[in-house]
């Protein structure tokens, strides 16, 4: 039966990638990436020949169909532009289409940003709180970060760098 596979990618190095996840990109009969031209990278350095196409946020309902489709001729892989896919990237809508309809999903484990990130951090791991990505709009953001800030742990965000100063100077306040 055609499965699914949920590839985790490289957040950084090129190297950082399992060598399941390298066989399974060259097995599969289609590679939907969230970003063609980054993945396009990783499938040069690595030599797979594996057609592509796009999947990101302003075309996942459109493209949805068409992969779904694909997936009842063949094997197809889900891989974001770094890290694990639906952690913060699209992709969460693809899994569950693909479970609704019985259709196998397998994941590749590999890098993921939240976890390296905390690891790292020095703060403790035992129990951590991932928020994922900021609301844009410093009302929401301070809404959102008063509902978890009596949380015992960490708690762990994502944000981008042009909006990192705002966001801590939230954090502060809150």
């Amino acid at each position: 039966m055609p499965t699914l596979y949920v590839v985790a990618t490289p957040i950084g190095n090129l190297e950082d990638i399992s060598l399941r996840a390298l066989r399974t990109l060259r097995e599969v009969k289609l590679i939907a990436a969230e970003d063609t031209r980054r993945t396009k990278r990783l499938l040069v350095t690595y030599d797979i020949k594996t057609p592509m196409t796009s999947y990101h946020e302003r075309n996942k309902w459109t493209k949805l169909a068409y992969i779904l489709g694909c997936l009842e001729e063949g094997d197809v892989a889900l891989v974001s532009n770094a890290g694990t896919p639906g952690i913060a990237d699209p992709g969460y809508e693809l899994i569950v289409a693909a479970s609704q309809r019985g259709i196998p999903v397998v994941p590749i484990p590999g890098p993921s940003v939240a976890i390296m990130a905390l690891v790292v951090s020095g703060l403790p791991t035992e129990k951590f709180v991932y928020i994922g990505f900021l609301p844009h709009k410093a009302s929401g953001r301070r809404r959102l970060l008063e509902s978890v800030a009596d949380e015992y742990g960490t708690i762990v965000v994502l944000e981008t760098p042009h909006r990192l100063q705002a966001a801590l100077n939230d954090v502060l306040l809150v």
